[in-house]
């Protein structure tokens, strides 16, 4: 029999992961949990908390304690960017990890909001441009079946964008090719991509967005998007949902 908390969310934990409660799935109500393992009702609240800070399940009102499902999609590393996507397949960066995922994905998967931001000193850094002077903000979120997955906000100088589709701020990609093919047409094509990851604890508006679960990180995302020559022409920044997505890359080891 259980003796605390830990102990029986060790039991729920082993019962979750070997399928006994497949995803998608209601836990027995707290009390028959209870009943069954000999426990007062605040340790099965306790277990269940901390399953819930683990990701593993999450309370739905009106329904119980859902085990959550982790379709986790496969996010790319070079791939996703391939220049036969966006220049001549029509295809944008989060829908080439949807096909990968073998998840379907639609346009109006993602909306966005563009707006004149001042730059902040990460923003002017990366476009080498005066800390406070104007920049286009294009914000994206994006969802998967109608839930949210990550948001992504890109800048950019404004003679770069000024009266493309970049800025225009109907919902959807940036046209068929997206940005980047925006930015070729403009003379800017992209050519190099660094990216930065990092974990931390999501803000409480990030929590509302991205409508997580307590206890859920979000990995947070820097990219630099270069042309051949050498100029940053967009900067961005992404919030993903740590449990939607497992990070793929491919990539020849150097000399």
């Amino acid at each position: 029999m259980a003796t605390g908390y830990r102990e029986l969310a060790d039991m729920l934990r082993a019962a979750i992961l070997q399928g006994d409660y497949p995803e998608g799935s209601t836990l027995p109500k707290q009390d028959e949990l209870a009943a069954e393992h000999d426990v007062n009702v605040k340790t099965v609240r306790n277990a269940v908390s901390l399953l819930a800070a683990e990701g593993l399940v999450t309370p739905v009102r009106r329904r119980g304690t859902v085990v959550r499902i982790r379709p986790p999609m496969q996010r790319l590393g070079a791939e996703r960017y391939a220049k036969s996507k966006w220049k001549f397949g029509n295809l944008v960066a989060f829908a080439a990890d949807r096909e990968a995922s073998g998840r379907p994905w639609k346009w109006t998967d993602q909306t966005q909001t563009v707006r004149q931001v001042p730059a902040d000193q990460e923003t002017a850094t990366a476009l080498s441009v005066p800390v406070g002077s104007t920049v286009y903000e294009r914000a994206r979120l994006v969802k998967d079946d109608g839930t949210p997955t990550h948001t992504l906000a890109s800048y950019y100088r404004p003679e770069d964008v000024e009266g493309t589709p970049i800025v225009d701020p109907t919902p959807g990609p940036a046209g068929r090719g997206g940005g980047f093919a925006v930015l070729t047409l403009q003379g800017l094509e992209p050519h190099e991509i660094a990216e930065t990851f990092y974990a931390r604890m999501p803000t409480p508006d990030e929590r509302e967005t991205l409508e997580l679960p307590a206890g859920e990180p979000v990995m947070i995302l820097q990219r630099h998007t270069t042309t051949e020559s050498g100029k940053v022409v967009e900067f961005a920044r992404g919030v993903h949902s740590a449990s939607r997505f497992s990070w793929s890359y491919t990539f020849k080891i150097p000399d």
